[in-house]
């Protein structure tokens, strides 16, 4: 498996541990098909080194200092959407493994892999980059691929509901028999509980959260 232009797929590394960041690099370039063209230390490096060089597979630590893995994560999908996003971890938290593909990753694997584990992780983004690689206990893959609860109460899901149906918060207040302030303090809520910065965005993490 090569590139269409028959060049090596390239890779950016970030964890905070240089001998390890160093191992990993030999590790994947021990396989011709493969090219480590950056090492990062910390979260705000990944991000701006991934959106410079929009390397095909960006391999991330789960813990590094900066703004965490799911905003370096999310980040990444916003700004380099092509990069196949593949998290090494040594912790195996459901809720963590869903929270990262739900920002998204493609792959989640043990730091305890096998050099050829590694090597056809990758290869399998490559190949699907939208579908999940787990390496992981079953238990743990059952529960990380679980729909994750909405955490909205009966109120916010009618509001967020006809948000998708394009209303404006006067006409929300109108339908509900409540003030618009009243929709404006739901919403705010509800922006913070999906992580939303938008409406659009609040639609869409709403869609993905099976509320809609």
């Amino acid at each position: 498996m090569v590139t269409p232009s028959g060049q090596p797929f390239r890779v950016v590394i970030a964890d905070d541990h240089t001998l390890f960041r160093d191992g990993l690099a030999a590790l994947i370039e021990s396989d011709p098909a493969f090219v480590v063209v950056a090492h990062c230390p910390d979260g705000i490096s990944a991000i701006e080194v991934v959106t410079a060089q929009v390397p095909d597979v960006a391999v991330l630590d789960i813990e590094m200092p900066g703004p965490g893995a799911h905003a370096v994560v999310s980040a990444i999908r916003a700004q380099a959407p092509s990069v196949a996003v593949v998290i090494l971890s040594m912790h195996q938290n459901p809720r963590t493994m869903r929270d990262l593909l739900d920002a998204g990753a493609s792959a989640f694997l043990s730091k305890t892999v096998a050099r050829d584990q590694l090597i056809a992780g990758l290869y399998s983004v490559l190949r699907s980059p939208d579908d999940v690689l787990l390496s992981s206990s079953r238990e743990s893959v059952i529960a990380a691929l679980k729909p994750s609860p909405h955490p909205l109460s009966p109120r916010e899901v009618e509001i967020v509901k006809l948000v998708a149906e394009a209303r404006t918060n006067g006409q929300i207040g109108s339908e509900l028999g409540i003030t618009e302030s009243t929709v404006k303090r739901h919403l705010t809520n509800v922006f913070a509980k999906l992580g939303a910065v938008s409406r659009v965005d609040c639609i869409r993490k709403a869609s993905a959260r099976g509320i809609l």
